[in-house]
């Protein structure tokens, strides 16, 4: 039984979201009042190789947008199920940060959400590459980082106090990233072959894997995770969620947001900086520029986290560093946990 089977035998009559089925997708949207009465749509194709969600883009006769669906499963690993909610909670961010301009400015704008079939439909940011090429030897600018760096304080300092944080406590996707992040890649048999991905890796896993004081940091970093916290975060602010348009730069996919603590979105952003090999005083930029109270400390440790997490676990990077440089990173991880 395919997924779509499984899905429309599970959600009877709830549309199911597909690229090749171009008379279906147009009653659909018709139907959503997400086209204007003259407006016709021409094609679909996919937008992106995105991880979590099955995500189109939209070509009409006036226009392109961007729809895009959650599904019971994980999109590029479909034996993983997600809590399907989380294309809500997304909608309900895109909602709560139009009130803030210098936050909602770097977003597309929500056209709309259905909730029972689990779709957003959002505007497309037209022609525009994410950041993942910065795996691959690219670096990013300063006035890129800069944009970043800001749109990250805006969005923490804008919400504390809302009336909405009990919309996007979002536990169910953090408990499935807490795994991800915290502990499955910290497990012995795990049944992840990291040797396929890199020759000795494994044994650079099983060293940090017997490091009891190392894991039971871990573990206190998961619990701390789970807590609700002041600042509306972003939850998984990496290159795959940046995007440089002609009009700058963009981040999508805050389907990980929760109210929890700032240093770990900036924690994620310094890991993947490292990760992808950026020159020092890039890295040192985040921090002098980041003009709100963080601790440090705790940033730093998060970081660690994240970096472990991306090369010993399930969601693995297109990175071009071999065992040495993957080895160097670890050990950092490492020096920032134990800190």
């Amino acid at each position: 039984m395919t997924k779509q089977e499984e899905f429309s035998q599970q959600y009877p009559g709830v549309y199911f979201l597909d690229a090749n089925d171009l008379a279906a997708l147009t009653d659909y949207v018709q139907q959503r009042g997400w086209l204007a009465p003259d407006e016709r749509v021409q094609q679909a194709e996919k937008a992106g190789e995105g991880n979590m969600n099955y995500t189109l883009r939209v070509q009409t006769t006036a226009r392109s947008f961007i729809v895009k669906q959650a599904r019971p499963w994980v999109e590029k690993y479909p034996a993983i199920a997600a809590p399907w909610e989380r294309a809500l909670v997304e909608g309900r961010f895109y909602e709560l940060v139009q009130a803030r301009p210098e936050v909602a400015a770097m977003m597309p704008k929500l056209i709309g959400l259905d909730a029972e079939a689990h779709i957003l439909a959002l505007e497309d940011l037209g022609t525009a590459q994410d950041f993942t090429s910065l795996y691959r030897g690219k670096t990013l600018t300063e006035s890129q980082l800069a944009e970043l760096v800001r749109w990250l304080v805006a969005l923490h300092r804008s919400f504390a106090g809302s009336e909405a944080k009990a919309d996007l406590a979002n536990r169910a996707m953090r408990a499935l990233n807490h795994q991800h992040i915290f502990d499955i890649p910290l497990q012995a048999n795990n049944g992840l072959d990291l040797d396929a991905i890199t020759p000795g890796l494994a044994n650079e896993a099983r060293a940090l894997q017997a490091d009891a004081r190392y894991a039971q940091i871990v573990r206190e970093l998961g619990v701390l995770y789970l807590q609700d916290g002041a600042a509306l975060l972003h939850g998984d602010f990496f290159p795959g969620s940046w995007l440089q348009t002609t009009t700058g730069v963009r981040v999508i996919d805050p389907e990980f947001c929760f109210f929890g603590p700032p240093e770990f979105d900036v924690g994620v952003l310094l890991a993947h900086l490292h990760l992808a090999q950026q020159p020092a005083e890039l890295i040192a930029q985040v921090l002098r520029e980041y003009e709100a109270t963080l601790d440090e400390s705790l940033t730093w440790k998060f970081a660690g986290v994240e970096i472990m997490r991306r090369l010993l676990g399930v969601a693995q990077l297109p990175l071009s560093c071999g065992l040495s440089e993957k080895a160097h990173l670890l050990a950092l991880s490492r020096k920032w946990i134990l800190a």
